[in-house]
């Protein structure tokens, strides 16, 4: 069939393309020179059919990639509007085609319309218990800036933003830490502590607790959940887990077979090059633990403090203590009494030669290194602190002379006080200073106040030089750190400016806040103890003014069972009171400083009915 009847049309009057024929891109051979074509229907072969052909298709392809461009820009630019792809929703609220400015506030938009049901509290469910959050108490929110960025996301070709959807989840953040705490609370008696594994020894005997594990709540895995939960409506199941200490049963029997029987199985000698020291299997029981870190993990431990405290004086024979400079009064002139250095064991190199040889049978000697140790506290220093004259004293009065156990306490922590250099800025703790009074360090048993009555105790009696030193820097001036008056006012002490002192719970602490260093001096007769402070003075004086007493209030008569831990009192009264301590420099008052006691009413305790 043709389209002009039988004949073909003239050369020049044909399509360009026959639809049939064509393959796109099409291409046509030339047909060979001379040869009549297969539509030439005789004519004579024309030389630029062939050019006006490829002109043609090249016109045609043209318009159609151009049409095609136009198109795809069209659509592209619809694709690419904005920053979010089209057809992405965020609970339910379409955010494609905006900017990340627009989205976010379209999306606030919806949380603020959600606030009510968003605020509203969550149920959680916990192994067989159900509680309730409220999303503010553990942060409980979603974060919009964040959902913004997951919903533009990578993006995508044209025709997937062109035509596609998507659903992006909110980006949901909770406080784990909060909500762990709140949660705790809700588990109940169907959660379980952790039994943490334990080594310790009952005299020479090593004693094992294997570990258990607890069965609690994971902080990250229960945010995770609340987070992926959160928006669904439905309750949310948190899980207990078990969690186990980082010791295993076997772990702990390994390590009394391995470390802790062989220990204590035999003394340890320890030389040096002043001699030899053997450490028995008490001393090494004492100073050896296995302490367990949070996760319930077991390390070897070696304590050469305790190691030290358990041998008493046996290190004497091979160590050599340092000795601080200190200060003395010659010939009413304070002078100084030179440092010494010393030398001591090395208790680093100590601790790990000993870890390593006590898991042995045999060769269980260990070689010592002494080492040289200075004094805290040495002669060029003490000369150079500026301790020249009296400052302060204070005196106080006991009876019973030097016999009674009482007035033996007070020499006894006047002498261990005795020269005491206290350096510019430093701050001086009795206790610290003279550590437990006991009756090794010749203390006796003499009546202390201890809930409020009178009771005997070793060291009675140490509270009145307490209050004896407490004053002498109150008049010299020094800073006030630590002091306690005690409950009942006696006359042997004066109001409010007093203080008790008691190892180790109550103490006192003076600061030398001057520029200079001081000296405690103290000294004693048959019936008064003395405490003064020598430096450099920075006051003109130091005085005190008081108010009148105010609340007085009357004792009562208590009866005690008679024995020899009843002390009869006469009962004293109690009142509220005020110092004031007075600086003076340069004829002015420069500063002053209010103290404030209330003193109960001492009863009157009397033994027997």
């Amino acid at each position: 069939m043709t389209l002009y009847g039988d004949k073909l049309p003239p050369a020049d009057d044909r399509p360009t393309v026959q639809v049939t024929a064509v393959t796109w891109p099409a291409t046509e051979a030339e047909p060979p020179r001379g040869t009549a074509g297969p539509d030439s229907a005789g004519s004579a072969p024309d030389p630029a059919a062939p050019r006006r052909g490829r002109r043609r298709r090249a016109v045609l392809t043209a318009g159609v990639v151009t049409v095609l461009l136009a198109v795809g820009a069209g659509a592209g630019g619809y694709a690419y509007a904005g920053e979010v792809p089209r057809g992405t929703t965020v609970l339910g609220t379409e955010l494609g085609g905006m900017s990340r400015a627009d989205a976010a506030r379209a999306l606030r938009a919806e949380l603020d319309r959600r606030a009510v049901t968003l605020a509203a509290p969550v149920p959680v469910r916990i192994g067989d218990r159900t509680t309730e959050i409220k999303p503010a108490d553990v942060g409980l929110t979603v974060d919009v800036d964040a959902t913004v960025e997951a919903a533009v996301g990578t993006q995508a070709a044209p025709l997937s933003r062109l035509f596609g959807s998507r659903t992006v989840e909110p980006v949901v953040t909770v406080d784990a830490v909060r909500l762990e705490a709140t949660l705790e609370t809700a588990v109940g008696p169907q959660g379980r502590r952790m039994t943490m594994p334990k080594i310790t020894y009952s005299g020479t005997t090593p004693k094992k607790v294997h570990p258990k594990p607890a069965l609690t709540l994971d902080a990250q895995n229960s945010a995770e959940a609340l987070r992926e939960g959160w928006l669904s409506g439905e309750p949310v199941t948190v899980a207990l887990v078990e969690k186990h200490p980082a010791t295993t049963a076997e772990e702990v029997d390994r390590l009394v077979t391995e470390l802790a029987a062989p220990a204590v199985a035999a003394p340890v000698t320890l030389t040096t090059e002043k001699g030899s020291v053997t450490i028995p299997a008490n001393a090494i029981a004492r100073s050896l633990s296995f302490p367990a870190d949070k996760a319930g993990k077991l390390t070897p431990k070696l304590d050469v403090k305790k190691l030290r405290t358990a041998l008493g004086d046996k290190l004497a024979a091979i160590e050599v203590e340092p000795r601080d400079a200190a200060m003395t009064l010659t010939g009413g002139k304070p002078t100084a009494v030179p440092s010494r250095p010393g030398r001591r064991l090395d208790d680093a190199a100590l601790s790990r030669d000993l870890l390593a040889v006590l898991p042995k049978a045999d060769g269980r000697t260990i070689n010592g290194v002494l080492k040289p140790v200075d004094a805290d506290l040495t002669t060029e220093e003490v000369t150079q602190f500026g301790i020249r004259e009296k400052v302060s004293s204070f005196t106080t009065y006991f009876t019973g002379g030097l016999s009674s156990p009482r007035s033996k306490n007070i020499v006894q922590i006047a002498k261990d006080v005795d020269g005491t250099v206290v350096k510019p800025g430093e701050t001086f703790s009795l206790n610290g200073h003279t550590g437990e009074r006991s009756y090794k360090q010749g203390y006796h048993d003499a009546p202390v106040i201890l809930n409020g009555k009178l009771v005997p105790g070793v060291g009675g009696g140490t509270s009145q030089f307490t209050t004896t030193l407490f004053n002498a820097i109150y008049y010299a001036g020094l800073e006030d750190v630590e002091h306690k008056p005690h409950s009942y006012w006696f006359s042997r002490y004066p109001a409010v400016i007093e203080s008790t002192i008691f190892y180790p719970d109550l103490d006192f602490k003076f600061r030398n806040n001057t520029p200079h260093g001081v000296m405690i001096d103290t000294s004693y007769t048959s019936g008064s103890v003395t405490v003064a402070i020598w430096g450099t003075k920075i006051y003109d004086s130091v005085k005190t003014e008081y108010s009148p007493r105010r609340n007085i209030t009357k004792p009562k008569i208590i009866r005690l069972e008679p024995g020899p831990s009843c002390i009869a009192t006469n009962g004293i009264d109690g009142f509220t009171q005020d110092a004031y301590r007075i600086f003076r420099k340069d004829g002015k008052v420069v500063k002053r400083e209010k103290f404030t006691w209330t003193y109960q009413a001492e009863p009157r305790f009397v033994c027997g009915p």
